[in-house]
């Protein structure tokens, strides 16, 4: 018998039984259409994250120091003090490779202006921060080289601080806000950028010099980590390995010691989330595929049904001449049959479910391919082996028996 009556018989068959043939296929439906959708929300966030990594610039070089030990505990970054001005200035000076260079010290605090108050943080930089992290001034100035080195206490603010402290609508450029109890003039606004990587909100910002937040705040004389942008993405490791040459020689390290710093690149950052997101969705989909488990063992109970209900047809097809080989293929096309076809409604169901939840998510609707060619190459798979032994235990039939089945 050809494949195209093989194929006529099963759908024939499956047909017959339209409300069984769906609940059997409910397995696989479920498990099909979870793959889909947690790949493709994967596949979103990490699309979203990028796109956040991208906008603080693809060629961003950080700098931080390395974590501390005592006495066997884990002391974390900040109770390192390596990175000092002396290593700023040294590296301003010999990286060749290296656009702009920033140093960066936050102080947590109540900032008010009038009857307003707003808790955020105060960060200290230097004029080139902006540049490296693709920030813009859209009224007023960033502060100069000349604030930085006479401490002065000016600022420039995003828009939520603006909403925040001047939601009268008075024009906040010239305002002298409190900060802890200090008074620091506003320079400058910020252009909005709006939310930033999970969910922080990048507007809420107080830029200010990094000399006056180390000594007017918080009365220390080292940073806590240094921000560089290379001057191109092509150039990152090179300038990546040049800021690690200077700081080596200004720390004096001796060949074979340890760092006293770490040094991350933007393609680095990139990598470690991709990573990280790829187990997630590793973890995820794995646990979503226990209902295509289900569907399989749901196909392989319903296809043994079949062949007792259909026993003295078998027989009858045997006795005229069906060998067991057109049996054995009639019933596993059967089974391949049921499960592509809950492949096919699972793959519809899952890029609703992958769409419905990017929408939810405020993301970006990223459509992964890759997963509706893995869910048909799995539904053919699940057909074939769930399928296989009752397929099997037809094609041995004997004849005469089964012509006798009541």
């Amino acid at each position: 018998m050809n494949f195209s009556n093989l194929l006529r018989l099963a759908l024939r068959a499956i047909m017959r039984n339209k409300t069984r043939a769906l609940l059997t296929m409910l397995g696989i439906i479920i498990g099909i259409a979870a793959v889909i959708a947690m790949l493709s929300l994967g596949e979103s966030v990490k699309k979203r994250m990028k796109d956040e990594f991208a906008s603080m610039g693809t060629n961003s070089i950080m700098v931080v120091p390395a974590r501390q030990h005592r006495g066997g505990v884990d002391m974390g970054n900040s109770s390192s003090k390596s990175l000092d001005l002396s290593d700023y200035r040294a590296l301003v000076e010999g990286c060749h490779y290296v656009a702009a260079f920033s140093p960066e010290i936050t102080s947590s605090g109540q900032m008010i202006f009038g009857s307003n108050n707003h808790f955020g943080s105060l960060t200290g930089v230097a004029p080139g921060y902006l540049l490296i992290n693709n920030l813009e001034v859209e009224r007023g100035l960033m502060f100069t080289d000349a604030d930085v080195q006479s401490l002065a206490k000016v600022c420039v603010i995003g828009q939520t601080v603006v909403d925040e402290l001047f939601a009268d609508g008075t024009d906040p450029l010239g305002q002298t806000v409190r900060f802890n109890n200090k008074p620091m003039k506003i320079i400058g606004i910020l252009k909005k950028k709006g939310q930033g990587n999970m969910g922080s909100d990048d507007d809420d910002v107080v830029l200010a010099p990094y000399t006056t937040v180390q000594k007017r705040f918080l009365g220390i004389n080292y940073f806590f980590m240094l921000q560089a942008s290379a001057v191109s993405q092509e150039a990152s490791q090179l300038a990546a390995d040049e800021i690690k040459h200077i700081l080596r020689s200004t720390h004096h390290i001796s060949e074979g010691d340890d760092d006293d710093f770490d040094i991350f690149t933007m393609d680095q950052v990139l990598s470690s989330m991709d990573k990280v997101m790829g187990l997630l969705t590793l973890l995820l989909t794995a646990i979503a595929s226990i209902s295509l488990v289900v569907g399989g063992i749901g196909i392989m109970n319903i296809m043994y049904v079949t062949v007792t209900e259909r026993t003295r047809e078998i027989g009858l097809r045997m006795a005229i001449g069906a060998r067991q080989r057109d049996i054995m293929l009639q019933f596993l096309l059967e089974s391949v049959v049921l499960s592509l076809l809950g492949g096919l409604i699972g793959i519809v169901v899952g890029i609703l479910m992958a769409y419905g939840g990017t929408a939810a998510m405020a993301l970006s609707y990223a459509l992964s391919y890759k997963a509706i060619g893995i869910s048909f190459v799995v539904c053919v798979a699940v057909g074939v082996f769930f399928g296989w032994y009752p397929a099997k235990k037809a094609a041995n039939l004997d004849p005469i028996q089964a012509i006798r089945y009541e």
